[in-house]
């Protein structure tokens, strides 16, 4: 069977009684697991970004803020979340989708699951068109630990980013926002600026004003100029920890073209390593 990677609230509206659909909420930030407890879709269960999207080191110089997991521990998430081979996932967050829902899309599909959608427009999206949401417990099926063995996708270390960056046979996009690309300033990690030979592609150019991801179409003719000047194989994607970059490899892979690799560590590794740092101060 195959689905798309994005699904509209519309849609899974009509068919998430009736389907074997599995509702995740993988909504990250503060309080996070509160405002679930407080609100969430119907039937859905929760995903912690931190402990169980990845695994946290005390020195952030190691793997930058947001490790990926071992195959060995998100095969125990998976079989404790109660997702199998066969589970159709729709995975939402609180942020019009634009943030660790596509973390987990991305960690699901490149384990090998094909069926693992985005809810388009996150929770505002789907209560918008009245979507059921309440605050019932929802229990947890589970089941036993997921079968897989590797990450299938492509992933980029740091060092690899540094031996590529500024080759012209290389791109590397980093999707933050400009004032944190161009150095003015950083909200989150210690230092502002960017990887050298990095292009800015911010994610919210993945969205339309109402926080909902644009046409495929529209998304491959965005795309097409960046993607055109290196093959996916030499296409890397970062954020500051490893999230947000998800968001856009989605938008890529929606848009029809293959996935990028996904540089895990991001700004908040590169940025703790004593390695060059450039910006447009």
């Amino acid at each position: 069977m195959s689905i798309s990677q994005i699904i509209n609230a519309t849609e899974l509206l009509t068919i998430y009684k009736t389907e074997n659909i599995l509702l995740v909420d993988a909504s990250n930030g503060p309080n996070t697991r509160l405002n679930y407890d407080s609100k969430h879709l119907e039937g859905a269960i929760f995903a912690d970004a931190n402990t169980q999207l990845a695994t946290i080191e005390t020195d952030v110089a190691i793997g930058g803020r947001h490790p990926l997991p071992s195959i060995e521990d998100f095969s125990k998430t998976l079989g404790y979340l109660g997702i199998t081979p066969q589970t159709w996932v729709v995975v939402y967050d609180d942020k019009n989708g634009a943030n660790a829902a596509a973390r987990f899309w991305w960690m699901l599909r490149a384990i090998g699951h094909e069926k693992a959608q985005v809810l388009n427009g996150g929770i505002q999206g789907a209560e918008k068109i009245g979507f059921p949401i309440n605050s019932k417990p929802v229990p947890l099926a589970k089941k036993e630990n997921y079968p897989c063995t590797t990450w299938q996708w492509p992933i980029a270390s740091i060092d690899e980013v540094e031996k590529v960056a500024e080759l012209p046979s290389h791109t590397v996009i980093d999707v933050r926002e400009a004032f944190r690309y161009n150095g003015e300033s950083e909200p989150i990690d210690l230092i502002a600026g960017h990887i050298p030979g990095a292009i800015n592609f911010p994610f919210t150019e993945n969205l339309d004003e109402n926080g909902l991801f644009l046409h495929p179409e529209d998304l491959k003719e965005k795309y097409s100029p960046i993607l055109s000047k290196s093959s996916s194989e030499n296409t890397i994607v970062h954020c500051g920890s490893g999230i947000t970059a998800c968001h856009t490899l989605l938008a890529i892979h929606h848009a029809g073209f293959d996935i990028p690799k996904l540089y895990v560590g991001s700004w908040s590794e590169w940025s703790r390593n004593d390695k060059p740092i450039a910006n447009n101060k």
